[in-house]
């Protein structure tokens, strides 16, 4: 079960980029939340994802130190966590059904959280090179909230409010 876990349940065997297709299933899985349970839900769902990845990742990597590319765990994690800023602003605002109303939003988080994510600047990085269970959850999770603040800037950016 734990590797069924690692894999994203069976979205890190797609191919190519497994990390990307983790991201998107994420995503999508994610949206489904925030619009049927609602933000609240995403948000215990996120925080969940990271306690059960964090544990099914300490099983089955056993001290080692490299991420193989087929467990996408983490970057479920990194999305859902990027998916909360815009989620979270809606949420605030009373809006629902925002990924349908505003759709840059997600997109938004998606797009930057796979840069940040292959990118890797700074403490993104600097957990990759870590290595080992907290490397591999740290830097998606890093990169997930940099891509969370982005997705926020952008928006302010784009409507007016930050200009």
């Amino acid at each position: 079960m734990t590797r069924w876990i690692c894999l994203g349940f069976g979205l890190g065997l797609l191919r190519p980029a497994p990390g990307t297709w983790g991201s998107a299933g994420a995503l999508i899985l994610g949206l489904l939340i925030d619009r049927y349970l609602g933000f609240p839900a995403l948000v215990v769902a996120t925080v969940l994802v990271t306690v059960v990845g964090w544990w099914a990742l300490g099983h089955e990597l056993r001290g080692e130190h490299e991420d193989p590319s087929e467990f996408v765990i983490d970057e479920v994690a990194g999305q859902w966590l990027a998916l909360l800023f815009p989620a979270a602003a809606f949420w605030w605002h009373g809006v629902e059904n925002w990924a349908v109303i505003a759709y840059p939003g997600w997109v938004g988080a998606f797009l930057f959280f796979r840069l940040f994510d292959i990118w890797k600047p700074w403490l993104v990085g600097r957990a990759d090179r870590r290595g080992g269970v907290a490397g591999v959850m740290a830097d998606d999770l890093w990169a997930g909230l940099f891509a969370g603040f982005a997705t926020m800037v952008a928006a302010g950016i784009a409507h007016g409010v930050l200009m």
